[in-house]
């Protein structure tokens, strides 16, 4: 069984402006442990895909099922605990709050999951410590670099160890050198067994997948498998030359 498993799925929102078919009867499996991009144009539909496969928006018509789960038959609080359970997202602002310290917006999922404070802090501790952040547990976003932050989102997206981790634009507030390590962090985590979904309209983030999903008009274009670039060759590339 397919982690995830879509079919024929339509959204359509009706706007003052008129009607605009977002999504148009898509179909689309997602194995568990596979790293994809999803890829378009600004209006293309892959945003949309996006909000119904983290159970952030329902379609029209069609099904989605995550790990079995008939998603569009869920109740608001179906989805909610869903969501929490199976998804860890990422976001191109980090959407990290800037009272707490990292330690802090690494727990806030294990809160709302019912789990007990020494618990919850093990756990962030042990997420920080997996992207390599256990001694900036205490500094609050403001006092983290770009790069720092992101992996401090992903520490909380992957700290209830979700079946999927939806990253959308994850590099685009990031320079070119911080978005090569951030990427070099994601398929770390896929040799490691993690399903990753990467929303991009960047070709160059793209082919560090081993899946490009191409849409443009709310349908699918391209489903291709290729040889993706490995991260790590930059990375190391770049300690070398710094060690000359």
């Amino acid at each position: 069984m397919a982690l995830i498993a879509i079919r024929d799925l339509t959204r359509i929102y009706e706007l003052d402006a008129g009607r605009v078919v977002a999504l148009d009867r898509v179909s689309l499996d997602i194995e568990d442990g596979e790293l994809i991009a999803v890829m378009g144009p600004s209006g293309s539909g892959k945003s949309t895909l996006m909000n119904l496969i983290g159970c952030l928006d329902r379609p029209t018509t069609g099904a989605y099922r995550l790990r079995g789960v008939a998603v569009e038959t869920l109740s608001a609080n179906g989805l909610a605990a869903l969501r929490n359970r199976e998804i860890g997202f990422v976001f191109q602002q980090f959407n990290l709050l800037p009272r707490m310290d990292a330690l802090g917006n690494v727990e806030l999922p294990m809160v709302y999951a019912g789990i007990d404070r020494r618990r919850r802090r093990e756990k962030a501790l042990a997420a920080l410590g997996r992207v390599g952040l256990a001694e900036r547990a205490h500094h609050r976003p403001m006092q983290l670099s770009g790069g720092q932050q992101q992996r401090v989102a992903i520490a909380r997206a992957l700290v209830n160890a979700p079946s999927l981790l939806l990253a959308d634009e994850p590099t685009g507030a990031l320079d070119s050198r911080t978005a090569i390590d951030i990427l070099a962090l994601f398929q770390e985590l896929n040799r490691e067994g993690v399903t990753v979904v990467l929303v991009t309209h960047d070709a160059d983030v793209a082919r560090h997948a081993r899946r490009v999903v191409r849409f443009r008009d709310g349908r699918i274009v391209d489903d291709l498998r290729q040889a993706p670039l490995d991260a790590r060759d930059a990375v190391h590339a770049r300690i070398a030359e710094a060690a000359e």
